[in-house]
C-alpha cells in the first residue's frame, strides 16, 4: 500500500555568500512522501530548481544517519526541527501536517558565519577541540580491555558526554549563542577517564579560553541547549566544566595555544 503524501510551503533563507544580504524565498514541496526524511524532501525541491535552471538550496550533510553532525539548520525556530533527540537528517515528513508552511533558516551565531543559504562555517568547534581535546598516550599495540579499570558510573557518564556530535544545535538554540554545552561535553568525557588526567587542568583552561576567543556568548543555564541537543547531552557537563576551570585556574597557568588562546 502506497504511503501518504503531503504538500508543503517552504520559506527558505537564501544567501549567495558571507558578504551578501540574504532573504527568504518561497518554494512549494508537493507530493512529498511521509516516509521521506527532511533532507530528502529538500533534495526533491532542489531537483526541481535545477531542472528550471535555478540555483539549488545549499545545506550541509554527510552520513545522513544522525552520527556525523554535519547537517543542521533551524525549522520554525527550532534547531533540527520539532522532534526531540533527532537530527534534521533523521527527521521524517510524517511529523508535519499537509498544507504546513515551514520557515527554514541557518544556525544564527557570530561564531557560525553563513557560507551560503543554510550552510554555516563551524570550524570554531574544531579550534576549540584542537586547543585541548587530546590525551598523552603511547600509540602502540592495543592493551587488554581491563588493563585500566574505570568505575562503571564514570565510564557511563564519560560515554554519555562523548556522544556529542558537534552539530552546533546548542549554539543555535541559546539566546547568547553559547558553546558551553559542546565545550563542556568535550572536557567532561576526558576528565572522567584515567587517560585524560595528564592534560586535565591544561585542557580546561585552553578549551574555555578558545571558546571565548571564538566569540561564543556566555552561558545562562536556561537549558535551551539541552532541549535542542539531538544526543541529549546534559547540563551537568557545564557544571563540571565550571568546576574543572575553577580548579585549574587556581593551580595552573595555560600554555600558549596555536589557536590563539593562552
Amino acid at each position: 500500500m502506497a504511503g501518504k503524501h503531503i504538500n508543503l510551503t517552504l520559506k527558505v533563507w537564501r544567501q549567495k555568500g558571507p558578504q551578501d544580504k540574504g532573504g527568504f524565498a518561497e518554494y512549494k514541496a508537493n507530493n512529498v512522501s511521509e516516509d521521506a526524511s527532511f533532507l530528502e524532501m529538500i533534495d526533491a525541491v532542489n531537483e526541481e530548481l535545477i531542472s528550471k535552471g535555478d540555483d539549488p538550496i545549499a545545506f550541509d550533510h554527510d552520513c545522513r544517519e544522525g552520527i556525523c553532525g554535519a547537517c543542521g539548520f533551524v525549522i520554525d525556530g527550532e534547531a533540527h526541527g520539532p522532534m526531540k533527540s533527532t537530527t534534521v537528517c533523521q527527521l521524517h515528513m510524517r511529523n508535519f501536517v499537509d498544507g504546513a508552511v515551514l520557515t527554514i533558516e541557518p544556525f544564527r551565531a557570530k561564531a557560525f558565519p553563513v557560507i551560503k543559504d543554510l550552510m554555516v562555517e563551524r570550524s570554531a568547534f574544531d579550534r576549540v577541540i584542537s586547543a585541548g581535546g587530546y590525551i598523552s598516550q603511547n600509540a602502540g599495540n592495543p592493551v587488554d580491555a581491563n588493563a585500566i579499570l574505570v568505575p562503571k558510573a564514570d565510564a557511563d557518564e564519560a560515554m554519555s558526554s562523548a556522544t556529542c556530535i558537534g552539530c552546533g544545535a546548542c549554539v543555535a538554540a541559546c539566546k547568547n549563542a553559547s558553546a558551553a554545552l559542546f565545550t563542556s561535553a568535550k572536557i567532561s568525557h576526558m576528565a572522567l577517564l584515567p587517560q585524560g588526567q595528564v592534560e586535565r587542568k591544561e585542557r580546561a583552561l585552553r578549551m574555555v579560553a578558545q571558546m571565548d576567543a571564538e566569540g561564543f556568548g556566555s552561558c545562562t543555564t536556561t537549558g535551551a541547549c539541552e532541549a535542542a541537543c539531538p544526543k541529549d547531552i546534559q547540563l551537568t557537563n557545564i557544571s563540571r566544566m565550571n568546576r574543572e576551570f575553577f580548579v585549574a585556574s587556581t593551580t595552573k597557568r595555560p600554555k600558549h595555544s596555536d589557536g590563539g588562546a593562552g
